[in-house]
């Protein structure tokens, strides 16, 4: 029984240890790659473009005015602008001040809110024809020259673009640890992808799409949560690739809170274990049967263990095998780590290596263990709309004040 047992741990360590080696590789290869990304470079003058900016906000009372008024004061001729803002329980005194800017406000009120249905019937109030739509989050504050930088990237002829999505505020730990989450996913999902001949990852908002073919994907996405991967998966599943722009910035805003931090992680990986066990298998028959590579690495993205928890299970890992027995043994489960926290140091920007950066790091610990328990609670979580408040600290505590 004892020989039995020695040879079942050898064996479940053994595929513990490939599992995570292959995921490692996987993402150094694409940090590495990401060192070689260089912007295209586009002709000075460019025919001007159409453009219809969606904007859906679900009780953002707090910063979609912010949002709204920076929107319409992007450097692009106004009259190939037109910005729609989707209200979603939004307070009167805040659609009064929306009603009287220059943009259309689509007021929208379901039993269950997401955010396709939002889109989908701002699409139908959509009378106008424009060549790109556009996907803002109700946190959104877009660099002044955004426009100008998507109708060039569009102009190569892509018919999906996803700007970059960088943070807007650094103001405690926390938010610095999402804002270096974000930097990382940019790096390795975005830029390297794009230097290996990849599709750019989505990411929700900040991402353009040939108006046409905005108006076909959306009639397709039923998401209660992941409407990027759902999006995402049909533009792959189609060979539709998506490009990366880099100069289109766009500043989101981080988690600020712990609290916070779960909830929004619960809802995306819930969201990542939902279409991978529905396209895991076709992932592979569409490589095999047509080919079809961006898919198939979507659906391999998928299966990676959030950055946070590696982070965490490898020491973990390492530990384990220096128990007499244990397999693989301990120097390859060190170079493992050293290959998985070298593939995540060379994806974080050098503007991140700083003293605010060892503030940051002590959270790690925290942000592990929220994972961990959020893994125990993700039971229903794709059937609810989970809300990720935004706003500052301070107008949060006036919020908690406020509703005592």
């Amino acid at each position: 029984m004892n020989e039995i047992w020695q040879i079942f741990t050898a064996l479940f360590g053994m595929a513990v240890f490939i599992f995570l080696l292959l995921q490692v590789v996987y993402l150094l290869i694409f940090s590495l790659a990401g060192k070689f990304y260089k912007e295209k470079k586009y002709p000075q003058k460019l025919p001007l473009k159409r453009f219809v900016l969606y904007i859906p906000s679900y009780k953002e009372d707090g910063v979609i005015l912010d949002t709204a008024m920076n929107a319409l004061a992007l450097d692009y001729p106004k009259e190939l602008v037109h910005v729609v803002i989707i209200a979603d329980s939004l307070q009167p005194s805040t659609l009064i001040k929306l009603r009287a800017m220059p943009l259309q406000v689509v007021e929208v009120s379901f039993e269950k809110s997401t955010k396709a249905k939002a889109l989908n019937v701002a699409l139908d109030q959509t009378k106008e024809v424009f060549d790109y739509a556009l996907v803002f989050d109700a946190d959104n504050v877009a660099a002044s020259d955004y426009l100008y930088r998507m109708n060039e990237a569009f102009s190569q002829g892509h018919a999906v673009v996803q700007g970059q999505r960088t943070a807007k505020n650094k103001n405690t730990p926390m938010a610095i640890l999402d804002a270096i989450s974000e930097a990382i996913n940019n790096h390795i999902f975005r830029k390297g992808h794009r230097v290996m001949g990849l599709s750019s990852a989505i990411i929700g908002s900040a991402m353009g799409l040939e108006f046409k073919l905005y108006n076909t994907v959306m009639r397709e996405l039923t998401a209660v949560g992941g409407f990027d991967k759902e999006m995402e998966l049909y533009l792959l599943r189609n060979k539709i690739l998506v490009d990366y722009c880099e100069s289109a910035i766009v500043y989101d805003e981080k988690v600020q809170k712990a609290e916070v931090f779960e909830k929004q992680r619960k809802r995306w990986l819930s969201a990542q274990i939902k279409y991978l066990k529905k396209h895991f298998f076709n992932g592979f028959y569409e490589l095999f049967k047509n080919g079809n590579l961006d898919y198939f690495d979507k659906v391999i993205q998928m299966a990676i263990v959030p950055r946070v928890m590696l982070i965490g299970l490898l020491p973990v890992a390492l530990g384990i095998s220096l128990i007499p027995g244990a397999a693989p043994q301990p120097f390859l489960w060190l170079l493992i780590m050293a290959m998985g926290y070298l593939s995540i140091l060379i994806a974080v920007p050098g503007s991140y290596f700083n003293k605010d950066l060892l503030s940051a790091l002590t959270l790690l610990p925290k942000g592990i263990l929220s994972f961990v328990s959020v893994i125990f609670k993700l039971k229903g979580a794709n059937e609810t709309f989970i809300h990720t408040p935004h706003g500052t600290i301070e107008e949060e505590t006036k919020k908690t004040k406020d509703s005592k």
